[in-house]
């Protein structure tokens, strides 16, 4: 519940290039709480490629121009540190009961709160609604919520949770491949030579993460 509801209040406000500064700081919010959830704590040049990778992350968000806003900015942090727990405790529990129960529970556990919110602040009617929006619906309901879950869960708790982490930091890059294929959006030299970097950086920390 945390982290989707946190980040969709703050991008109300500000941009995804923005929030990208803050999903470049996962990967070490994950690794730090499944260190502290009893976790072999990985070597310093693990640290080392996981910092530099985050660090690529967040000096290409910031060369994309983002604006300041403190309260966005607490809601984007607390946001990172919810889903860091979160991921840490579903790969603890994934190693038990498997990768794809750990999420159908959660999703079962949480909707007593979720259905009442729902039914709330549904809208007087659809017609505004377009299709692309339904799908989008669709997409992050079934994809995002669930069945991605399926292998993220899975592989943290066969990898393990310090190498497998790493590989988020890859996301934005991916982002803006897609954003590159589908909507024909200019792909810069700082973006390919970013990539290349961070790809370098999981590299180097998953092969130092033990």
């Amino acid at each position: 519940v945390g982290f989707p509801l946190l980040l969709a209040l703050a991008l109300r406000h500000v941009s995804a290039a923005h929030a990208t500064v803050f999903v470049g700081l996962l990967p070490m919010a994950t690794v730090m709480f499944g260190v502290l959830h009893g976790d072999k704590n990985p070597r310093w040049l693990f640290w080392l490629f996981s910092l530099s990778g985050s660090l690529v992350v967040v000096g290409f968000a910031m060369g994309q121009g983002i604006g300041v806003s403190l309260f966005d900015d607490l809601l984007m942090l607390v946001a990172v540190v919810v889903c860091g727990l979160g991921y840490a405790e579903g790969a603890r529990l994934a190693r038990r009961m498997g990768g794809w129960q750990v999420i159908c529970w959660a999703l079962v556990l949480a909707l007593p709160l979720m259905l009442p919110l729902c039914l709330w602040t549904l809208p007087g009617n659809f017609q505004q609604a377009a299709w692309p929006a339904w799908l989008s619906l669709g997409y992050v309901s079934l994809f995002s919520m669930l069945i991605g879950f399926f292998f993220w869960y899975r592989g943290l708790a066969l990898g393990g949770i310090a190498s497998i982490s790493q590989l988020q930091l890859l996301q934005p890059f991916f982002g803006v491949g897609l954003a590159a294929v589908l909507l024909g959006e200019h792909v810069s030299m700082m973006m390919v030579t970013s990539a290349l970097a961070v790809a370098l950086c999981v590299v180097g920390a998953r092969r130092f993460a033990s």
